[in-house]
């Protein structure tokens, strides 16, 4: 393999754009090269990129011209093929979040790359944020004592173009992935029950989609402690993203800054400052993290950092919470899972 990497990026909307400008930056990568549905938008985002990068016409040029690995970007339905096309050229692959909408097309997935023997590295990008990586060192070296509620929130700012929510796969599968993979890197245990249920209380158009701008749920854990998880597709104040964790000796919190987007009504209390407009504000240093690690995978023939399976059992969570919310009772994990284990 050749020192500096050749990577393609498949899908340059925004966070496509960003993944490719962060590359580019990285000592470890020579050049990129973008695909995508859009070739305008392609040749726009090169233009913005400079000498180091070129526009091809397709994923498939991609893959023909020697790119020694690949970052895929595009919308959540093309996630799948991409996969399955990279396992077919024995490429190495970043994913964005989720891998598929469901099990049988993740695991068809699964079959494939374990079968091609490639690195893939899903996008969970919290797991390379300074304070989750905190939370969860401090869980695991036993400083917080007894594990009693983990509280998990994930508030956008505005909700997504409609085009987008109506093939988004829902709240849980969308938005409430990450907080899934979030509670699970944490504390280290499964997610075994979820009680789900939502709202729509400020956009109607989203129940034309069965989907909800407002969500909750209740979460028991492997190893009994039990979450709650909050979220909504609205927050004048910012992009909120929080999780806190209460044990029986410390509770500690991730996500509270002086740009925390919630306001306290306590006489005298500190005010925040410009919440986080979105999600690459919040978590820039993460995402250039994540593909840093991704990247040295890659050139060391390392293990990834976020495997298809650890992507599996946040999809199996996010689904049990879906028929949770349809069926209105809790929903057991092993419900919705196959015979496959959904740790690993």
């Amino acid at each position: 393999m050749r020192d500096r990497l050749h990577i393609g990026v498949i899908g340059v909307g925004r966070i496509g754009a960003f993944h490719a400008r962060t590359l580019l930056a990285l000592d470890g990568v020579g050049s990129v090269a973008v695909a995508d549905a859009d070739p305008a938008r392609a040749e726009r985002v090169v233009a913005d990129l400079g000498e180091s990068s070129r526009a091809v016409e397709s994923p498939d040029a991609l893959f023909d011209a020697g790119t020694d690995a690949v970052v895929i970007a595009t919308s959540t339905p093309a996630h799948a093929p991409m996969l399955r096309r990279a396992a077919a050229a024995g490429v190495p692959a970043f994913c964005e979040k989720p891998v598929a909408l469901d099990l049988d097309v993740l695991d068809d997935v699964l079959d494939h790359v374990t079968s091609a023997g490639i690195l893939v590295q899903v996008g969970f990008q919290r797991r390379f944020d300074a304070g989750y990586r905190a939370a969860r060192e401090a869980v695991a070296t036993g400083a917080l004592g007894t594990l009693l509620v983990v509280r998990a929130a994930t508030h956008d700012p505005a909700p997504p173009t409609e085009a987008y929510v109506a093939a988004s796969g829902g709240i849980f599968r969308d938005l409430h992935i990450h907080d899934f993979d979030a509670v699970r890197y944490v504390t280290g245990q499964e997610i075994v029950e979820v009680y789900a249920d939502g709202a729509v209380r400020e956009t109607p158009w989203f129940e034309s989609h069965q989907d909800v701008d407002a969500a909750v749920a209740v979460l028991r854990l492997s190893g009994g402690a039990l979450g709650i998880l909050s979220g909504t597709r609205h927050d004048p104040l910012g992009y909120d993203v929080r999780l806190e964790v209460f044990g029986g000796s410390d509770s500690i919190a991730v996500g509270y800054d002086a740009r925390s987007p919630i306001r306290s009504v306590e006489p005298g209390a500190p005010q925040p400052g410009a919440g986080y407009r979105d999600f690459l504000e919040r978590f820039e240093l993460a995402y250039r993290a994540e593909l840093a690690a991704f990247v040295e995978a890659v050139k060391a023939r390392a293990e990834s950092a976020c495997t298809l399976t650890e992507a599996r059992a946040a999809l199996a969570c996010a689904l049990a919470a879906d028929r949770s919310r349809a069926e209105r009772r809790p929903v057991s994990i092993e419900e919705v899972a196959s015979a496959r284990a959904v740790t690993g």
